[in-house]
């Protein structure tokens, strides 16, 4: 049956709401298809939910396409689950917590790995009970502390996460490229352009991370792709291309030290000393089991503490609070290592170059100019005790790390979803072993994989939609087909329900604007709600036994007149079904 508007809820607005920043965010509230109802909290109405409903349905026939088992699992999260993984502790104030009548913890769970671990531990004994791959839909809650941009980053959201148990990690790599393959058809089906990049990766190693990103001007998230159009990576995992660097630079003048009272940043500094950022040492202190670690990048850019890491070979920590108790933060210079045997240093490639370089003093208040690594540092320390690596955050005209001439351009981006391999994590922390083909106890190596459903809705809006309003991908729109009656009446009428029978005996779902509104009124309405189809009827047409024809990713251009027996195939053809 069609759906008559007078029958359902569709409260366009004509004016942009004032606080909705992003077009999504606009675009939904005016076109209907949400009600904020708190700070990050949203009513899907039926316009919005039918779009979301189609987005799961195909979310949900590729999971299940791909040999995922569907179950739910319970928002509500006992807090012991979290004693040995901690992540009640990670999540911090992010974590919606609450205590029932009993005096009992719990928490509403922002994911469910923990969940997902003790439910398998509780029936999986044995490898031969593996491969296995579970999934739900479910509504996840985190609390965050600037709710923005409507559905793109909510309080409550609906998410689909599957969790692959192997017991190898050759299994593990089979289960992560079913997921990604099925994301890559679910985000096609979607009617999604989206860009797949490396990510933080996991404790197993290598390329064990993938996003998927909708760019667009306003995403939240910073990608770099190389302009030749083969790397692309989110700016906490980017690498950057080799730089030349030296230690042998001759000093550019004798060691100088200046006070530099009430400068607590790299801008103030630079400001009071008259040296550009480039030209600064930005020096911090981490700690790390093996010690502590000086990491030093130029004044200008920022430590990437995953590169970091990976060339430290141990977990890093920067404490200052910790720290200043024994060096005086802020003001550290690389040079302190020479008068600190406990201390190593990372370099980072741009901090090492023949350049003139001011940096801290070592003492409060003090920093000092013609710094030389070869004079103040090299020639004091054995040179095990320093390297020079990739520890910053790539940037916008870097080199790219594939090494053929490309560079690293930045772009805005919506995570849509996320494919992670988790290792042993969670089945390590909680236990969760099974029996191997020599009957000996291995833990079970676990992936997760995500995907935000309000934001695949969000970010088609974000990429499709004009002035007048939303132009949905024909897949996930809340209607395929938007009758327009200039009158609903007698012989309209009548058109109106024939043609909405035999589109939807066709496959397509119909809505008839049946409202006793001005024409101009309805047009309005049907490009901001942006179903893929609209037919006007009116008594013109009828006349000549046709109706109008119009494509909603057409715009302004003029509609076309299509014969009454011709509509459904016409409508078959735009739609590609």
């Amino acid at each position: 049956m069609p759906t008559l508007w007078s029958q359902t809820l569709i409260p366009t607005l004509r004016q942009d709401p004032a606080d909705a920043e992003v077009p999504s965010h606009r675009l939904m509230l005016r076109a209907g298809l949400i009600r904020q109802l708190g700070s990050g909290l949203y009513t899907y109405l039926p316009l919005g939910w039918r779009a979301m409903h189609k987005t799961i349905e195909i979310v949900r026939e590729e999971m299940n396409a791909a040999g995922a088992a569907e179950v739910l699992m319970p928002a509500l999260e006992p807090i012991e689950l979290f004693a040995d993984t901690k992540r009640d502790v990670e999540y911090g104030e992010n974590l919606f917590r609450l205590t029932d009548r009993h005096g009992r913890h719990a928490a509403l769970a922002p994911t469910h790995e923990e969940i997902i671990t003790e439910l398998m531990a509780a029936y999986v004994e044995s490898y031969r009970q593996l491969p296995l791959n579970l999934y739900q839909i479910q509504t996840k809650y985190r609390d965050e502390f600037r709710p923005r941009f409507g559905v793109l980053r909510s309080r409550e959201f609906i998410m689909k996460d599957a969790y692959s148990f192997d017991l190898t990690v050759e299994g593990l790599d089979t289960s992560y490229r079913a997921m990604y393959d099925a994301y890559c058809r679910i985000f096609d089906r979607c009617g999604l352009t989206y860009e797949i990049v490396e990510a933080e990766s996991g404790p197993i190693g290598g390329s064990a991370s993938h996003e998927f990103m909708v760019l667009c001007n306003t995403g939240e998230d910073t990608i770099l792709k190389s302009d030749k159009g083969n790397y692309a990576a989110n700016i906490d995992k980017c690498a950057i291309g080799p730089r030349k660097w030296t230690f042998d630079a001759p000093p550019t003048g004798d060691l100088e030290k200046v006070h530099t009272p009430d400068c607590a940043s790299i801008e103030a500094v630079g400001k009071f000393m008259k040296v550009k950022p480039k030209h600064l040492l930005k020096t911090l202190i981490y700690s790390t089991d093996n010690g502590p670690v000086i990491a030093v990048v130029r004044g200008d850019h920022d430590v990437n503490e995953g590169k970091l890491k990976a060339a430290c070979g141990f977990a890093v920590t920067l404490d200052d609070e910790a720290c200043a108790n024994r060096y005086p933060i802020g003001f550290v210079g690389p040079h302190l290592a020479a008068a600190r045997d406990e201390l190593n240093i990372v370099v980072d490639c741009d901090a090492a170059q023949d350049q003139f370089w001011a940096s801290g003093a070592n003492e409060i208040d003090h920093h000092v100019k013609h710094f030389n690594w070869k004079r103040d540092v090299l020639d004091h320390i054995d040179e095990s005790r320093i390297k020079v690596a990739d520890i910053r955050k790539a940037a916008d005209g870097d080199p790219s790390p594939i090494g053929d001439g490309g560079v690293l351009r930045e772009h805005r981006g919506i995570e849509v979803g996320h494919v992670f391999k988790l290792g042993t994590k969670y089945s390590d922390a909680m236990g969760f072993t099974v029996l191997d083909e020599d009957q000996k106890r291995r833990s079970v190596i676990m992936g997760c994989y995500g995907i935000g459903l309000g934001r695949i809705v969000a970010a088609a809006i974000e990429i499709g939609h004009d002035a007048d309003g939303i132009i949905w991908p024909a897949s996930i729109a809340p209607y395929s087909v938007h009758i327009v009656p200039i009158k609903y009446e007698g012989e309209l009428c009548k058109t109106c329900l024939s043609l909405a029978e035999q589109l939807e005996a066709a496959g397509m779902d119909v809505l008839i604007d049946d409202r006793p509104e001005r024409p101009g009124v309805k047009f309005n309405d049907a490009d901001l709600i942006g179903c893929p189809i609209r037919l006007t009827i009116g008594e013109k047409g009828l006349a000549q036994n046709s109706v109008e024809f119009k494509r909603r990713a057409d715009g302004k251009a003029k509609a076309e007149l299509v014969k009454l027996d011709q509509v459904v195939r016409r409508c078959q053809e735009a739609l590609d079904i």
